[in-house]
């Protein structure tokens, strides 16, 4: 007779994880049956055949929850800029979706120049709400600046500190990283685009289908690795997709950064701070490095901000506190005014004929080309500067949701063109978007549910209704990707680093590094 001290063990026994462990491998043995006050209390797991075993192993894995709607991770001191990030990458997605739609209908110009222009007057294009629909430029700009803190964020705490050994370490380490970690998602990415392209059969707005896999993999690693050369001239276009053109400037520059780092470690306060800011003014006034500005911005905003931690900022800067809230809030209308800047051309003089922008295009230095860069390195700068400051806005960007957005963005900005130009392309040619190439290629989609396109430009119907589709489309594999893709790569690219150091002096010292 089993007694209820007896039924306690047995509950134990049936409810504990090692059980539910040997029972949901169906492995069962009779030698781990559970002797209990002489009676023998065993249960036989059903038995699964393999195959099935390893299809609910893979139906588990891909039922995990999405990040979005896993716990939120304890929030660090720089989570504020995770999360800006991610609100920047989806940015990107929406200009780009707006502008491939409305493209086709030649409405391009209305979101790409200034309120008003050309006798044009939409909300689109209005000041500060231009942002939410034009704001991918703004947003690009705001990344250069985040690398720019957050790589710099590590090596000038150690170099505040003086260690010099640990500080040569840890830039050695990032920079053996960087590639790896900026690329391989990308090659991934786009093998996997290819492979289904060609499984398919179908027609993609933009590219040229090669006769054969093999042919299509050469031409891509042709095209890859000279877009990947960091000392490549010209344009930066990736036949494949050709909104990363962004991610060789994100690798130059890291190479400025780390490079700045160890040039400036033994200088004083004040001489590193000088030499940041006039590294920033020959980028911007100089030359035609733009984007080593916005870096090198990033790396000035970090080394104050980590100054101002210890109580150690400029004098002129602390004669400013009794007027910071309004410094603070001015900062952050100029950055969000600026962020919209009208840039159809690079052409100045087309700026100047928008209402507002006259004089600030009378501002533009002489050696930056494309005048966008100028304004929005204002902007960004202004923006990072200001946002942990403002506390509402540094709120927001903490939230789940923005948070989201900073662990997927790098997937997000790699993912979001492939589909755009194969699934977008037709979701918005069924509702009513439609160019000639589709006519000739693909008619049988022209208006397979043509939708009104009513409401402001920009929020039409027609526009909205796909992203019903496409944005949790995009969002689900730029969370796989990061999972399956981006993650593993980090992890790839600090083993690999691990597993050159030798040397048993300093491997340790250099394998914590490579984890950092």
């Amino acid at each position: 007779m089993i007694t209820k001290a007896n039924m306690a063990q047995v509950s134990i026994l049936n409810t504990s994880k090692d059980w539910e462990e040997i029972h949901s491998e169906s492995d069962y043995d009779p030698e781990l049956a559970k002797e209990a006050n002489g009676y023998t209390m065993w249960r036989a797991a059903s038995y699964l055949p393999k195959h099935k075993r390893v299809l609910n192993r893979i139906v588990n894995t891909l039922y995990q929850l999405p990040t979005i709607f896993q716990v939120a991770e304890k929030l660090r001191p720089t989570s504020y800029l995770d999360g800006l990030r991610g609100f920047a990458a989806f940015l990107v997605y929406w200009h780009h979706h707006e502008l491939w739609a409305h493209g086709w209908e030649k409405q391009n110009p209305i979101f790409e120049n200034g309120f008003g222009y050309d006798g044009k007057y939409y909300m689109v294009a209005f000041p500060f709400i231009r942002n939410f629909f034009t704001g991918g430029h703004y947003a690009v700009s705001t990344f250069f600046v985040i690398s720019g803190y957050v790589l710099s964020l590590k090596p000038l705490t150690l170099m505040q500190a003086g260690e010099f050994t640990k500080l040569g370490d840890n830039v050695a380490s990032a920079f053996f990283r960087r590639w790896p970690r900026l690329y391989l998602p990308i090659i991934a990415v786009v093998l996997a685009f290819i492979t289904i392209w060609h499984m398919l059969g179908i027609w993609v707005n933009g590219q040229t289908m090669e006769g054969s896999w093999t042919e299509e993999l050469w031409t891509f690693y042709v095209d890859f690795k000279n877009f990947s050369f960091v000392f490549k001239e010209g344009d930066l276009w990736l036949k494949y997709n050709v909104h990363l053109w962004s991610i060789p400037v994100e690798f130059k520059g890291s190479m400025v950064i780390y490079a700045t780092h160890l040039a400036l470690s033994r200088c004083s306060k004040t001489a590193r701070l000088w030499c940041e800011a006039s590294l920033i003014f020959y980028f911007m006034f100089i030359t035609d490095g733009w984007y080593c500005a916005l870096f090198c911005t990033g790396m000035l905003l970090c080394d104050l901000d980590l100054l101002a931690k210890k109580g150690e900022l400029p004098l002129f800067l602390l004669r400013l506190e009794p007027i910071k809230d309004f410094i603070y809030y001015h900062l952050l209308f100029f950055s969000l005014y600026l962020g919209g800047i009208p840039a159809e051309t690079a052409d100045v003089r087309d700026m100047a004929k928008s209402r507002g922008w006259y004089y600030l295009s009378l501002l533009k230095p002489q050696a930056v080309f494309d005048y966008k860069w100028f304004y929005l390195w204002l902007a960004s700068g202004f923006l990072v500067a200001v946002l942990p400051r403002i506390s509402w806005l540094k709120r927001f960007f903490e939230t789940k949701f923005c948070q989201y957005l900073g662990r997927v963005s790098f997937a997000l900005y790699i993912v979001h063109g492939p589909v755009l130009c194969t699934l977008g392309d037709r979701l918005y040619m069924a509702v009513g978007f439609k160019g000639d190439d589709h006519a000739q290629h693909i008619p049988h989609w022209m208006n397979k549910i043509p939708l009104p396109k009513s409401g402001p430009l920009g929020l039409e119907v027609a526009f909205l209704v796909p992203q019903l589709i496409l944005l949790p489309l995009t969002l689900a594999l730029a969370d796989a990707v990061t999972r399956w893709v981006d993650t593993p790569s980090v992890k790839f690219a600090s083993w690999l680093h691990r597993s050159t150091l030798g040397g048993p002096s300093t491997e340790p010292v250099l394998a914590k590094q490579a984890r950092a």
